[in-house]
């Protein structure tokens, strides 16, 4: 069935059941078919699982594909709130099974039924500092380990309101798959408001630049808002996603009547809307989210849920992102321009700053970097003596909210890159791995920009120190890329080589040709390398000359 999902996705447009949350509320339940903890509906595939094998069941009798477990808010941050912690894998694992049953009840070989495992964003933002990321990737790692366990075909992280959330539930996902040595899908699911930004103010592009670098299989939206809200997102996600595309919204924006959410759109409109996503912007899969019931995806399914997706073009361009926007790495006009004075080892007033501990001051350099044009932050706090794992996390915590640009992550320190990746919302880039020691950190370091999805700058430097030559230049490069590409899995486009150069003010005859090396290296790595990324520090070829 696993593999049977991914089949099915290319045959068919896969739609998913309703509104789980709708569903219960309408069955009237009492407080004790809740065990005196009402409120949590997770806890009922324990306290009343006939309830929910009958949701389940009635969205699979009107034809839709996938139903979600009934685990939404199934992380212990969640179910510690009912004092149910110690009850997180029992109620994951029991609902995957009671879903699975029933599906396997409804399938057939020419309509086989799939089981979501539900991930929802929880009650904590990490962005805003509610929860750490280490704290949140391993309460849904329980989640997840209770859901496979179960029995479900394929995982979906929904509802996303911060993407640190979502890399955390992501990489929840991956070290599980890891561990047990198996795959299956992964859906990223964001929410947009009806402001057009994720909740903290991320908006599509945003989002898809960070999410895209995972493994996910589908990157949609769902939640919020009903489908006519969410056309220029699907639009930029037909445009931009090389992953296929997932649109699961309410059934309109809820209103308060008498104390209760009430949905106006009705099962035609819903049906209508998602069957132009289908037509017009190729999305792969469709489904309701709040307010909607059998009744609506019963006209959905009708709808949308045809045969042979139509194939997209996208045209993705890769980029970083902070919390708020998008640089692409090829600039039009060229060049992606890095600013460098946040960096305590370029600029003496940065450096006064941190030793002070003067955060705010350090924030007014990187606000005049933003002023002045720059497209990306390179931060650099390693300073002797000081802890640079803590000045990165009070720095860059504080940048992650301010910074309208991406960061560039300068450290040679695997600890304090870490740091920076658990704290930045957006999408970064690390500066940098060498191979002056041989392969062994530089691994360690492409591994954590896999977990979290970054960009990578890579100096032409090998055990015999820096490359001098462009043809040493190149065959460092090339080093570096057989690690990076072929033996660990980054693809090109994620790397920028900087292929160096030494000041022409030195005096010293071997480098007076410095400059010209390092840019018939950059020719030679560009046309041997392709898809790779260059970068240079070009005021290091006249460092230490006097003004003309």
């Amino acid at each position: 069935m696993i593999n049977r999902f991914l089949d099915r996705l290319n045959e068919k447009i896969i739609v998913f059941d309703g509104a789980m949350g709708t569903s219960i509320q309408r069955l009237n339940l009492s407080a004790d078919d809740f065990w005196d903890k009402e409120g949590c509906n997770e806890l009922l595939v324990l306290s009343k699982p006939q309830a929910i094998a009958d949701i389940h069941a009635s969205f699979l009798e009107v034809g839709c594909d996938v139903v979600e477990t009934d685990t939404f808010g199934g992380t212990r941050i969640v179910l510690e709130d009912y004092d149910l912690a110690d009850k997180v894998y029992a109620i994951n694992q029991a609902a995957a099974k009671l879903a699975r049953q029933v599906a396997n009840d409804f399938s057939t070989s020419g309509q086989p039924r799939f089981v979501a495992g539900s991930m929802g964003p929880g009650t904590k933002l990490p962005t805003l500092q509610h929860a750490t990321y280490a704290d949140l990737r391993d309460a849904y790692s329980e989640q997840v380990r209770g859901l496979i366990d179960g029995g479900v075909d394929l995982l979906i992280v929904e509802t996303v309101q911060d993407i640190l959330q979502a890399k955390a539930a992501l990489n929840a996902i991956f070290g599980e798959f890891r561990r047990r040595k198996t795959r299956i899908p992964v859906v990223a699911s964001v929410t947009m408001e009806t402001t057009g930004t994720m909740l903290l103010g991320t908006d599509m592009l945003g989002a898809l630049t960070a999410l895209e670098p995972f493994p996910v299989d589908v990157i949609g939206l769902n939640c919020a808002t009903g489908p006519k809200a969410m056309s220029e997102h699907v639009r930029t996600l037909m445009s931009h996603s090389p992953k296929a595309i997932s649109v699961i919204p309410n059934a309109g924006l809820p209103q308060n009547i008498d104390g209760e959410m009430v949905y106006d759109l009705t099962p035609n409109e819903l049906a209508h809307d998602l069957g132009h996503f289908v037509d017009d912007m190729h999305v792969n899969i469709v489904g309701g989210c709040c307010g909607t019931t059998p009744t609506h995806l019963k006209q959905v399914v009708e709808e949308a849920g045809r045969e042979n997706p139509r194939p997209r073009q996208p045209q993705f361009e890769p980029a970083a992102s902070s919390l708020y926007s998008v640089s692409a790495f090829e600039q039009e006009p060229k060049p992606l321009l890095i600013g460098e004075r946040t960096n305590a080892n370029g600029s003496k007033k940065f450096r006064e700053f941190l030793l002070q501990e003067d955060w705010d001051g350090l924030l007014s350099i990187a606000r005049e970097q933003i002023n002045e044009g720059a497209h990306m932050l390179d931060v650099c706090v390693a300073y002797v003596g000081r802890d640079e794992a803590r000045d990165m996390l009070e720095f860059v915590s504080r940048l992650n909210a301010h910074s309208t640009i991406p960061l560039m992550i300068d450290s040679t320190e695997v600890n304090a890159i870490r740091t920076a990746l658990e704290n930045i919302t957006g999408r970064a880039v690390v500066n940098s791995i060498n191979l002056e020691d041989g392969e062994a950190k530089a691994r360690e370091v492409i591994q954590l920009c896999q977990e979290f999805g970054a960009g990578l700058v890579c100096l032409t430097i090998d055990e015999d120190g820096m490359a001098k030559t462009a043809e040493q230049k190149l065959a460092v490069a090339r080093r570096i890329y057989d690690l990076a590409v072929n033996q660990m899995g980054m693809r090109a486009s994620d790397l920028f080589f900087d292929t160096l150069t030494f000041t022409l003010g030195s005096g010293d005859a071997e480098f007076r040709k410095s400059a010209m090396e390092t840019l018939n290296g950059i020719r030679l790595i560009k046309k041997e390398l392709p898809g790779v990324h260059t970068s240079l520090g070009v005021s290091n070829v006249s460092f230490g000359l006097n003004p003309a």
